[in-house]
């Protein structure tokens, strides 16, 4: 496993964003984008983990960064659960490490984009028991999500940040708002903002998403 980028603060770090990069991507994705937050959150750790190289069904079997395969994109998505899994496990290792440094739980947020947002919704909300100090969703969905599933008292503390641009032809925006749905309804402190772009991250975004970081993490 290839170990994660990691941006350490100007200041003795008090805080951590964990940030998970999408598909075909790789750990450097998000630096340009945890190096502005970092300038305003300068006590703020980032951590961007690195996906494993596997083959993709969808992309014809082709071998790529991905934190899970997707074995078809209808009705939703199609993945291998098991890969989701170790995928999420790896997350929880970050997050054990960064409270055994004396990062607070509550002062350890998880981020991911696409794919990685999937693998932290699927983290915070399914798999993990405590409350974290919240969840940033950009443009993703969460295929493992249902009407059975009930969060414990300490998942619902954990607040959530939706972001999704309106022309996404690669992750509905539709696929995105049904995750907030689910989170709205489960009594989850979400919110769901939209932008006029595409599969893509934007300076308005980008403009929330600090302010949203700087509310939870000050």
């Amino acid at each position: 496993m290839t170990n994660p980028l990691i941006l350490e603060p100007q200041k003795t770090a008090d805080a951590c964003v964990i940030w998970l990069h999408g598909l075909g991507a790789d750990r450097y994705d998000f630096l340009p984008v945890a190096e502005f937050l970092q300038e305003r959150l300068q006590s703020t750790r980032f951590i961007m983990p690195q996906a494993p190289t596997r083959p993709v069904t969808i992309n014809s079997g082709y071998a790529m960064p991905s934190w899970y395969d997707i074995k078809a994109m209808t009705p939703a998505r199609a993945i291998d659960e098991a890969q989701l899994e170790e995928s999420a496990d790896q997350v929880i290792d970050l997050i054990e490490a960064e409270r055994a440094k004396g990062i607070d739980l509550t002062r350890i947020v998880l981020a991911g984009f696409s794919q990685g947002g999937a693998v932290v919704l699927h983290t915070a909300y399914i798999k993990w028991q405590e409350a974290l100090g919240g969840v940033m969703a950009l443009s993703t969905y969460a295929p493992t999500f249902s009407d059975d599933h009930q969060l414990g008292a300490c998942q619902q503390r954990t607040p959530a940040l939706c972001l999704h641009g309106v022309n996404d032809p690669v992750v509905y925006p539709a696929m995105g708002r049904t995750a907030f749905e689910y989170l709205d309804t489960w009594g989850v402190a979400a919110r769901w903002l939209e932008y006029p772009m595409e599969h893509e991250v934007n300076v308005a975004e980008l403009s929330d998403i600090h302010d949203w970081l700087s509310e939870k993490l000050r």
